[in-house]
């Protein structure tokens, strides 16, 4: 993909998701961190039911740090692969309080070394926390929509973040992540992609395979 083409890509998308803003909702950088770890495999709609209450209960990092984790396995349940996830954040929490002054991370380097954190996690985390472009988080929408627009031929999701990183300009990534998730949500969902009424759809490589008329 050559840097003409991308930034043709990102006039229209930027037209078209003027400020998109992460669908989690949540109100510190704890309560994101959290949020993100519970939203692996499972719907940002459902994670967002399940903290309505979670974050009532648990206010703190010391609240999350003390719970009992079957307690919390039965408040995260519905996300899925709650027994995991549960242990993910309770090990994360403490180790926050013991090596990083009951603070979150503000950089990836700390944030991928607490339980549960990938690169994924840590880049939803720095730039929606804190405004960081440290990477661009690769979703399963970011993955399909880079894919058919021909920005990479990888599957594996960090192999898609380095070639987006190598094609956008670092204040580009936060914000690109975000509408390419709006747009696969909208428009280029996984299956019957809205292809004639895509704004990306005189630039975009796979159109014919599913609208060969098109």
């Amino acid at each position: 993909m050559t840097v003409r083409p991308i930034y043709k890509i990102l006039v229209l998308l930027k037209k078209e998701y003027r400020l998109p803003r992460i669908a989690l909702e949540l109100v510190n950088p704890f309560e994101m961190l959290v949020a993100t770890i519970l939203s692996a495999q499972c719907t940002d709609a459902r994670v967002n039911i399940v903290t309505k209450s979670l974050f009532k209960k648990y206010r703190t990092i010391e609240d999350y740090a003390r719970v009992d984790q079957k307690n919390l396995e039965q408040a995260v349940r519905s996300t899925g692969f709650y027994r995991n996830k549960a242990k993910n954040i309770i090990g994360a929490s403490k180790k926050i309080l013991a090596e990083f002054r009951g603070r979150v991370p503000q950089d990836m380097q700390g944030l991928l070394t607490l339980p549960g954190v990938a690169r994924k996690t840590a880049n939803v985390v720095l730039y929606n926390a804190f405004g960081k472009n440290e990477g661009i988080a690769v979703d399963t929408h970011v993955a399909r929509v880079s894919r058919r627009l021909g920005l990479t031929k990888n599957s594996d999701p960090v192999k898609i973040e380095q070639d987006l990183m190598k094609i956008l300009e670092q204040k580009e990534w936060g914000l690109f992540s975000l509408r390419l998730i709006a747009h696969g949500r909208r428009t280029c969902m996984a299956r019957s992609p809205q292809c004639p009424e895509c704004v990306l759809k005189e630039l975009c490589p796979s159109r014919k395979l599913f609208f060969p008329r098109g």
